[in-house]
């Protein structure tokens, strides 16, 4: 398993991860995402330590706790062997203080996520969205807190906005406080909107990108297929709510270009789908999700491989749409306004 550096930190992970988001389902939410008990995510784990994969990314907000409580019951014995990371900032109920990224609410939520994962100390920590209400600085100041307390190795943010970024990371520079080395990030062949301000931006401040749902919500299983309905087992019948809008015409378009690529590569959609990801400039790793043994073993085989520069044009070219403003008119100035891709 390939390893690289995360961001602006000595730290290495692997370019494959296991998304928790199936452990658990506490309702109907995540129900379409899994409901993963303790054995098999004992099992899910075991498969992934053996394939040198050995990151496990999870959050408060799934099922409630309970994805937390099922992970750190499937890694008892063996929390030396692995990474840990976790998710704050999400209501976890009506309290008007359980919500955001104020201090109280994240020393709170890390003591919480510390006493179900039954650990010590957080790997990577992120704040699962952008809290405009609460100071920036007192966000900062409170994750610092919990890097030098030593409950937190890393912080890490999610979902962010190219400002709410950079003024995180000037806050973190001016005070010399702990600073984002990581962005977990919705990115996918069907969705490459990171690209355009996120990436260059990850690119010039050191941020690792975490890609989350890399195979576009569930689009690119290769059981998706111009006039066909969904599949009866599929997250979009239940989970899209929230997500992306994808058009047919462009997903279809996409999904043509990878099937062609699989007959040629002898891989799987999905698996030219992530790979595809491993390639692009930023990415430290992808996380994948998995509902049973047989889903992981086939993603896990996305890596140890890589598409020809042909092959990923062809990609590029079936995935490209067009940039809004201003992205649209920075392309006319490449050559002093340079896209990362």
């Amino acid at each position: 398993m390939e390893f690289r550096q995360l961001g602006y930190s000595g730290l290495k992970i692997p370019v494959l991860s296991l998304g928790t988001g199936t452990f658990g389902g506490s309702n109907e939410f995540f129900k379409a995402w899994g409901t993963t008990d303790v054995a098999e995510a004992t099992r899910l784990v075991d498969i992934c330590l053996e394939a040198g994969v050995n990151l496990f990314d999870t959050a408060d907000i799934y099922s409630y706790g309970m994805a937390e409580e099922i992970l750190g019951q499937a890694i008892k014995g063996r929390r030396n062997q692995l990474l840990i990371s976790t998710k704050a900032t999400f209501s976890m109920s009506d309290g008007p203080n359980d919500v955001g990224s104020s201090r109280y609410h994240l020393i709170e939520s890390c003591e919480g996520s510390l006493r179900r994962l039954g650990t010590d100390h957080i790997d990577i920590y992120h704040m699962h969205g952008f809290d405009a209400i609460t100071p920036v600085e007192e966000v900062l100041n409170a994750l610092d807190t919990l890097v030098t307390s030593g409950k937190v190795r890393y912080i890490a943010c999610s979902n962010f906005s190219g400002w709410h970024l950079m003024k995180s990371l000037s806050v973190s520079e001016r005070y010399g406080w702990a600073r984002y080395v990581g962005h977990q990030v919705y990115y996918s062949l069907v969705s490459r909107e990171y690209e355009w301000e996120l990436m260059p931006l990850a690119l010039d401040q050191k941020v690792g990108a975490l890609v989350w749902s890399p195979l576009g919500w569930g689009r690119l299983t290769g059981k998706l297929r111009r006039g066909q309905p969904l599949p009866e087992v599929s997250r979009l019948h239940k989970a899209a709510i929230g997500g992306p809008t994808i058009p047919d015409e462009h997903l279809y378009n996409v999904v043509d270009a990878l099937d062609e690529i699989a007959k040629e590569t002898e891989k799987s959609v999905p698996q030219v789908a992530l790979n595809w990801l491993l390639q692009r400039p930023t990415v430290s790793t992808i996380i994948i999700g998995a509902r049973n043994e047989e889903q992981l073993r086939q993603n896990l085989a996305a890596e140890g491989w890589n598409l020809t520069s042909e092959q990923v044009a062809r990609l590029d070219k079936a995935s490209e749409v067009k940039r809004i403003y201003p992205y649209w008119h920075q392309e006319q100035f490449s050559n002093r306004n340079p896209l990362p891709v």
